[in-house]
């Protein structure tokens, strides 16, 4: 009897892959809603909640990129498409071990910011010294970095401000106001985690192309009346010579 039931519980078992449909995952407006990959699920609401990873190098194709890996979690599903959040971004550990070396010092800072459309962002810059400094000079180096990054932060928008993370303008501006107080060999930000959403931009959605058909008709301009040409002026009698004249009749003396 125990074998009959295996057997017909064995029938009875469907694979699960042929039920699952794949899904395509798009990048956020602030990354031009780029195709991320592809994830399968049975059933739509599955699909929000979870975090896909990629690296910079395959989103933008720069291989100096490869090292800073994306995250985004999906927040929505409209037909094949799940569409994504940004959520934070990291480094590989051996990237940030080779930047970390002997007679050096590393100074490490977590802050938390508040973006130009009220997103709420953990930012985890770090500072390395050519050589070996003080621990006042770290606290300084810290308390300068804190308030550029919260000061850069405030004046952009999510989208701006990860792109200066990622295209390292926010590591320069920490790196030129760092150098009072001693000179900075390199600059990353090597973590960041979104706390809080604040605004989202809506997605662009294409100007509908208009038919000829139903463009407005153009009126048609009217036809120029024919301008009447001036008249020739009748020419002037001709002036007779004394010799042309008629004879005068003598009955009138």
């Amino acid at each position: 009897m125990a074998e009959k039931k295996s057997r017909a519980a064995a029938r009875k078992i469907k694979d699960k892959w042929k039920a699952k449909v794949w899904y395509n995952l798009l990048a956020p407006e602030m990354f031009n809603k780029q195709l991320l990959g592809e994830t399968p699920t049975d059933t739509p609401d599955k699909l929000v909640g979870r975090v896909t990873e990629v690296t910079v190098q395959d989103l933008t194709g720069d291989f100096s990129k490869m090292h800073i890996k994306l995250a985004f979690r999906v927040s929505q599903v409209a037909g094949q498409d799940a569409l994504t959040q940004f959520v934070g971004h990291d480094m590989t550990s051996d990237y940030i071990r080779r930047l970390t070396r002997r007679k050096r010092t590393r100074t490490d800072l977590t802050v938390d910011v508040v973006t130009k459309d009220g997103w709420n962002v953990r930012v985890k810059p770090m500072a390395i010294t050519d050589r070996r400094i003080q621990s006042s000079k770290q606290r300084v180096i810290r308390t300068i970095m804190t308030k550029l990054v919260v000061d850069v932060a405030a004046k952009q928008s999510i989208g701006e401000f990860v792109k200066g993370i990622i295209s390292g303008d926010l590591a320069k501006t920490i790196a030129l106001g760092c150098k009072p107080i001693h000179p900075v060999s390199r600059v990353e930000v090597r973590k960041s985690e979104v706390w809080a959403m604040g605004e989202v931009t809506p997605p662009s959605e294409p100007v509908p192309t208009v038919a000829p058909s139903e463009t407005a008709a153009t009126p048609e301009p009217a036809e120029e009346e024919p301008v009447p040409e001036p008249e020739a002026p009748e020419p002037a009698p001709e002036e007779l010579t004394p010799e042309e004249l008629p004879p005068e009749d003598k009955d009138e003396l």
